[in-house]
């Protein structure tokens, strides 16, 4: 029989919709992940640069690895239910049904994802406005925002347009599924569709870049009634919802956040006391939260407002509530090494071999540089070796998306050695990314002192070692490795009521687990790769300015 202490946890259910599936965990007040939950969803890929995806399969997802999370756990002990996923676009009509996001009419198909760049075009036409809204998103936005993504779809697919009765992020389609209230997230509108905490929707650049329509209807289409991340939406989870996902009608459901935001929610305002850190006894604003999945996002706090060149923000209130937030990212960081790797003509070696290990393929990797690197320190392998990683444009801080990928170093040699090689290169290459979009950063007044990451890529160690090494910074990896699921179960604890405060949750629930130091010995070594890197994009610029002149 549980004993009484038992009974008395409360517990809270967070639920992740990322690029390639979603996670659930039944998280307790401590921010311990007690039970986890994951189930691949659908992503279509009709024509280059477009990826779709369906609400009604992410929804079942959610729903699925939901019940499997709470299987057996007394009703009245999971008090609240919070949201996060990435920021795709949700087109339904005005009763809610789903409509196509493509030409081929498949209904069913109507999430264009946040790494779908079919509206280049309209992008570039934006920001040519120099409206005042693009301040705000470090002076260009990006293709990945949700302006350009809707302004594609009333002109490539005009009949959509017409019959669309609501525009939702994805983080706010959830909200509003669980609750029947299309209240919006302060997180999503702000971050993604230029809503601002002071001013609210500018009708003066919807009218200007040609979505008056929106204006006319007081927004409606795109959120109207916008809720602080955490806030109560509605009366809680409705009859329908409750029987969907396995969980009691009426409990709390939270207003949602961007997985990287949740991320960091998750890590940031963890107690770092006795592990002799530099932003120990510091404000928060000396941390960076890093978000490293298939892309990487890097979350920056500050007490006022700094403009950043190249990179998100500043967004008041967008993560921490009463913080201004800074938000850099790379398009492409585990998707990246996922297609250096597999792309390779040694892969199918790899793959025999890691499997003949028990071990997955990166372990595989990791363990076969230490044995060809002799005695040099496993970094200094590619002195020879160097890969530009923008292979899907560059978010931060150069906010140009028609970058290319580059390596530069290549031999005749096809081996399971030059494998892990160019894998070791492209991590350095994403580490060396995020060295830049911290020196962008600090260059307009932030302090950074320590990294804080989450995410899939942050198992890794030799991702995590590199990061330190090349930025000089030690980084802090959190106890519990789903600090995006545990961020989403501190939206939900919030809107219980069960603490004061998102700050007050973050301290409880967000616990660190191990810290890796920067070897100082390399400096220099990463002081010239770094050289390297930037000279790169020098000569990408450059190549391309005399093809251009034929």
């Amino acid at each position: 029989m549980p004993s009484e202490k038992q009974t008395a946890v409360k517990y809270y259910v967070g639920v992740d919709v990322g690029s390639a599936s979603v996670r659930a965990a039944l998280v307790d007040g401590f921010g311990t992940v007690v039970a986890h939950a994951e189930q691949p969803i659908q992503i279509w890929e009709p024509q280059p640069d477009h990826y779709e995806q369906s609400s009604a399969d992410i929804w079942a997802a959610c729903c699925s690895v939901t019940k499997e999370v709470v299987r057996g756990v007394d009703a009245s002990q999971i008090r609240g239910l919070g949201f996060d996923a990435t920021c795709s676009l949700v087109v339904v009509d005005k009763q809610f049904q789903l409509l196509a996001v493509n030409s081929e009419g498949q209904n069913h198909r109507n999430v264009i994802m946040w790494m779908d760049h079919r509206a280049a075009s309209q992008v570039k036409r934006i920001n040519a406005t120099q409206h005042r809204v693009l301040n705000y998103v470090g002076g260009a936005m990006s293709v990945e925002m949700q302006p350009p993504k809707l302004l594609w779809i009333k002109e490539n697919l005009p009949e959509l347009w017409e019959k669309a009765g609501y525009f939702f992020d994805l983080p706010d389609f959830l909200s509003w599924k669980a609750t029947g209230v299309t209240a919006r997230s302060l997180c999503t509108v702000v971050c993604k569709w230029t809503y601002t905490s002071d001013r609210g929707w500018d009708d003066s650049f919807w009218k200007m870049i040609g979505l008056e329509d929106l204006v006319k209807d007081k927004y409606e289409k795109i959120g109207n009634h916008i809720l602080s991340p955490g806030e109560a939406v509605g009366k809680g989870l409705t009859p329908e919802a409750a029987k969907d996902l396995g969980l009691p009608e009426g409990i709390a459901v939270a207003a949602s956040l961007i997985d990287a935001h949740a991320g960091g929610l998750g890590v940031i305002g963890a107690d770092v006391k006795g592990h002799n850190l530099p932003c120990e006894n510091q404000p928060i604003t000396s941390r960076l939260a890093m978000i490293c999945g298939t892309s990487s996002c890097h979350m920056g706090v500050s007490e006022t407002p700094i403009f950043v060149p190249g990179v998100w923000g500043p967004y008041f209130s967008a993560m921490v509530p009463g913080l201004w937030l800074n938000e850099g990212g790379q398009s492409a960081t585990g998707k990246l090494i996922d297609h250096m790797v597999r792309g390779h003509v040694a892969f199918p070696e790899l793959e025999a071999k890691a499997a003949a290990s028990a071990h997955s393929i990166y372990t595989y990797l990791n363990s076969h540089l230490d044995l060809i690197k002799k005695s040099l320190p496993v970094g200094f392998l590619t002195v020879d070796l160097h890969v530009w990683p923008d292979f899907h444009g560059n978010r931060s801080p150069l906010t140009d998306l028609t970058l290319k990928g580059m390596v530069v170093g290549l031999t005749l040699s096809r081996g399971l050695d030059e494998l892990a090689l160019i894998y070791l290169a492209t991590i350095q290459a994403i580490a060396l990314g995020t060295r830049h979009i911290l020196e962008a950063m600090q260059a307009a007044g932030h302090e950074i002192t320590t990294l804080f990451l989450c995410g899939g890529l942050s198992k890794n160690p030799l991702f995590v070692q590199m990061h330190a090494d090349i930025t000089g910074k030690p980084v802090v990896l959190s106890k519990e490795v789903e600090s995006v699921l545990v961020g989403a179960a501190i939206l939900g604890a919030c809107a219980s009521g069960d603490f004061a405060s998102i700050q007050e949750a973050m301290a409880k629930m967000g616990k660190i687990g191990r810290v890796v130091q920067p070897n100082h010995e390399h400096k220099r070594f990463y002081d010239k790769k770094y050289e390297v890197f930037l000279k790169l994009v020098e000569h990408q610029r450059e190549y391309r300015s005399i093809m251009k002149s034929l």
